[in-house]
């Protein structure tokens, strides 16, 4: 289509048009760039911040082998084979988890999801006064939000507890011995 052509172009087809640029351009939004998310996840501490959740998935590890083999008795050979599977699967978590692996999933990731606009927008909101003191604050922020949560579903727990307490549980009906069977001839 000309210009002259589009000055003669029925209104509907000219408003057709800019609807379909205007739709377009999100579909042509420039991709950000590595060096864009680099500096985004440096300003948002990215990699400190997946540092710090290597810790806690180990202490929740512990927890779980703890709760596993809580009250088994076991030898001295079988409590080193546990240590040492606990030593593996640490490995295994530190290494998937360390910034070499994790900084291509991050890159993937946040092309896929935002605009070299998104980044940079982000990027400076972080950098800012106002973002280093959200980062800062943000530990605070989510043991709040957890004890907030807990003592929301304390009374919760209680109440559940209670009917469960309530469900009548009935003895399984016992088991008769096996009827001895009768030769038939």
């Amino acid at each position: 289509m000309t210009r002259s052509s589009l000055n003669t172009a029925p209104p509907f087809l000219r408003a057709l048009l800019v609807l379909a640029l205007a739709l377009a351009g999100p579909v042509f939004a420039a991709e950000p760039s590595d060096a864009d998310i680099d500096r985004l996840l440096k300003a948002s501490r990215a990699e400190s911040l997946l540092a710090g959740m290597i810790p806690q998935m180990e202490a929740v590890q512990q927890q779980e082998f703890d709760k596993h083999f809580a009250g088994k008795e076991m030898t001295e050979e079988q409590k080193g084979e546990v240590a040492r599977i606990q030593a593996k699967t640490q490995e295994i978590v530190r290494r998937a988890l360390s910034w070499e692996e994790m900084r291509p999933v991050y890159l993937d990731v946040y092309k896929k999801t935002y605009t070299r606009e998104d980044v940079r927008a982000i990027t400076k909101f972080y950098e800012s006064a106002t973002g280093q003191r959200m980062l800062d604050k943000n530990p605070a922020l989510m043991q709040n939000i957890m004890s907030a949560v807990q003592q929301k579903m304390v009374p919760m727990l209680e109440e559940l507890q209670s009917e469960i307490k309530n469900i009548p549980v009935a003895p399984p009906p016992p088991v008769s011995p096996p009827q001895k069977r009768r030769r038939t001839r």
